[in-house]
């Protein structure tokens, strides 16, 4: 495994306690950030993350909706005043509902998958961007799907959500190449356990293999990448 040095960078991983989350914030942890995770829920994450839960190294912010804009501005604000910069802002927030054809659809699935993928996006980037501005550098990684390049059936409303994801990611590589911050986004395929991929190559990819792109991506060697969808499908094929 690459070993990357993250020390005296701060990261902001909204859904730090799900489960890609957690391992981006374990890897970057393990990399020597200082970890800012907001969380929705009030007890989560004294479970799952528990090794950074109280550390003055890290800040965990429970009943922080990332949907929410004062929210977000609020936990930019603090993560600027407690650790002077945000130099890193993986959005790892998300969420797959599906199953239906459109016209049984309830539009309920579409406020959820919207603002659950996509307007989780606009609402941190919009927020953590001008502290970066600030100092002319940072580095944003969004999280898409292969959904986002090809729609299957009954998973329309997701996959438009994700396909915001993109665009988003795109324009805001373009919007601010030139102000130091680069923006790539990450599309995995279904995430699986260690133990089931090795029972199946093509079942997926394990969360950590995963966490260890989006570090690449926010590493000095990733420097060079900029507004791309990076594939991470393992061996899964899509054709």
């Amino acid at each position: 495994m690459v070993q990357f040095d993250f020390h005296d960078q701060v990261a902001i991983i909204t859904g730090g306690t799900g489960n890609l989350g957690s391992a981006v914030v374990r890897a970057f942890k393990a990399a020597g950030a200082h970890i800012a995770a907001p969380d929705r829920s009030t007890g989560k994450a004294h479970e799952v993350l528990a090794e950074i839960m109280g550390s003055e190294e890290h800040l965990v912010a429970e009943g922080v909706d990332v949907t929410n804009p004062d929210h977000m501005e609020q936990l930019a604000r603090d993560v600027a005043a407690r650790f002077g910069k945000i130099d890193i802002l993986v959005n790892t927030v998300g969420g797959f509902k599906a199953g239906s054809p459109l016209h049984e659809t309830p539009l309920e699935n579409w406020d959820f998958l919207m603002n659950l993928n996509a307007r989780s996006v606009f609402i941190t980037c919009r927020a953590v961007l001008p502290y970066m501005l600030q100092r002319g550098r940072g580095k944003i990684v969004n999280i898409g799907s292969h959904s986002a390049l090809s729609a299957h059936g009954n998973d329309g409303i997701y996959s438009a959500a994700k396909s915001a994801v993109l665009r988003l990611t795109e324009s805001m590589a373009v919007e601010y190449k030139n102000q130091g911050i680069q923006v790539n986004a990450v599309l995995p395929s279904a995430l699986t356990s260690p133990a089931d991929l090795q029972a199946d190559p093509t079942r997926g990819v394990t969360t950590d293999s995963v966490a260890q792109v989006i570090l690449f991506l926010c590493s000095d060697a990733g420097s060079i990448i900029n507004g791309a969808a990076i594939p991470a499908y393992g061996r899964r094929s899509f054709v």
